[in-house]
């Protein structure tokens, strides 16, 4: 019989990740010989090496490539474990990892996070920010709960809850106040600053504007949205923001805004987990606070699942 513990398949699973023993470690909050150790207990319990290590990184064996997903199932399963002992309790109580796109956590983040406080007093809430692919995929491996993203997202094993619509406004430099709002083709023509590859809405911008891939006169893509308007504000080009964002990116910027004729470039925010989450009914509740966050009333038709 071959004796694991959880502990090793943690540290294995955090290793397979950074690729890399001092990130890893710190990511455990433990020390890198502690992390070593543990590592070659591991190898040896299982007869075969795990790992090609260098100076620099760490590289999966085939062996250890094939364990790591297996790895990462028993995880995620363990996990939804103490979910289900979770969702029999009476209180929402315990550890809430939540995933949010850049476009969206600045700025619904303070309010979530405060009213689900106030609400839940006993969840400890862990934020994580980064793109929608990253959080599908931390969401499909178990390392979030949920995450609020712009949907759809189509991943087969994830639940979509639609939770409110949004409109885009346009931002141009303040002296073009009161002149005539370009249409969707006066834009392609347009110095239009756009986020980076990999947010999506830069593509919903590039949608909206019947653009295939970046206009030939843009000169910038940026991080954040805050960096597009103070540029537009410096007179470089226009640019599309949610309105959520525009308390806080234009507070502090010279520009005007506008709002398009009907159909208005528009995005859905909404929430999505694995159906195969326990917390399914919180995660609903949860939904509710984010809606009240926004100051948005949800669709009617709200929740629904994705088909394989």
């Amino acid at each position: 019989m071959i004796n694991l513990t959880l502990r090793q398949l943690r540290y294995f699973d955090a290793l397979a990740r950074h690729g890399h023993f001092g990130r890893a470690a710190e990511a455990c909050s433990i020390s890198q010989p502690a992390l070593s150790m543990q590592i070659k207990e591991l190898e040896e319990t299982l007869g075969g090496l795990l790992l090609e290590r260098s100076a620099r990184q760490v590289a999966l064996t085939r062996f250890g490539e094939e364990l790591a997903q297996r790895v990462r199932d028993i995880l995620r399963s363990v996990d939804e474990l103490g979910d289900f002992a979770r969702a029999s309790r009476d209180r929402f109580a315990g550890r809430l990892r939540i995933g949010m796109i850049p476009t969206i956590a600045p700025y619904l983040l303070p309010k979530i996070t405060k009213n689900l406080t106030r609400m839940h007093p006993e969840l400890d809430i862990r934020v994580r920010e980064t793109m929608t692919p990253r959080l599908i995929q931390e969401l499909v491996e178990g390392r979030l709960d949920t995450a609020i993203v712009a949907l759809p997202v189509s991943e087969p094993s994830l639940t979509e809850v639609a939770l409110f619509d949004e409109k885009f406004l346009l931002v141009r430099p303040g002296a073009d106040e009161g002149t005539p709002v370009p249409s969707r083709e006066m834009m392609r023509e347009m110095r239009l600053l756009l986020l980076e590859e990999g947010h999506c809405f830069r593509d919903q911008a590039l949608s909206f504007c019947n653009m295939q891939s970046a206009p030939p006169r843009e000169m910038l893509d940026a991080n954040s949205l805050s960096t597009l308007v103070q540029m537009v504000s410096a007179g470089i080009g226009v640019t599309l923001i949610p309105e959520m964002a525009v308390p806080v990116e234009t507070r502090s910027a010279s520009v005007s805004l506008a709002r398009f004729r009907d159909p208005q470039p528009s995005r859905t925010i909404g929430m999505v987990w694995r159906k195969t989450n326990p917390l399914a009914r919180q995660l609903l509740q949860i939904s509710e606070v984010v809606c009240l966050s926004a100051g948005k009333a949800r669709p009617r038709q709200a929740a629904r699942s994705q088909r394989a």
